[in-house]
């Protein structure tokens, strides 16, 4: 399974037109090698370099498994999007206070649908456990100096 974007590579700097300096809009990404028994995904897009502790940028669940991707500015096929440490349910794009940081897109394949309405991170991760069959990441990075 794997998560990659055609705008920046794994360990890459995270073009300023997907973060707050930009459009703030999410990348484009592509969804490879999906487990053929998955029956959802969900996507989990932070930044545990946040002063504050890990930040949440995006919140993505029970995307369809037979999605390759998705298009920039769109929210992935009969995926439903979750709270973020923004307060709204939106892709959030990096914007760091100071210095470089770290924003994982995290794609997880599972094995049900999930039943939630509304949920933060740890409410989409307690639901998602015992539930995964498969994970991919893509770690970009982005600063403002």
């Amino acid at each position: 399974m794997k998560i990659i974007s055609s705008v920046f590579q794994n360990n890459s700097k995270i073009p300023a037109k997907y973060t707050c300096d930009g459009q703030n809009i999410n990348p484009p990404l592509s969804f490879l090698e999906m487990p053929s028994n998955a029956k959802s995904l969900a996507l989990i897009v932070d930044d545990p370099d946040a002063p504050g502790g890990v930040w949440t940028h995006w919140l993505v669940f029970n995307i369809d498994p037979k999605v390759i991707g998705v298009a920039e500015n769109s929210i992935p096929t009969g995926g439903s999007e979750g709270m973020t440490s923004f307060g709204n349910k939106n892709y959030g794009g990096p914007c760091p206070p100071a210095g470089t940081h770290r924003y994982f897109f995290i794609l997880y394949a599972l094995n049900s649908i999930l039943n939630l309405t509304n949920p933060d991170k740890t409410e989409l991760e307690n639901a998602m456990r015992g539930h995964i069959l498969d994970r991919a990441e893509l770690i970009g990075n982005y600063n403002r100096d």
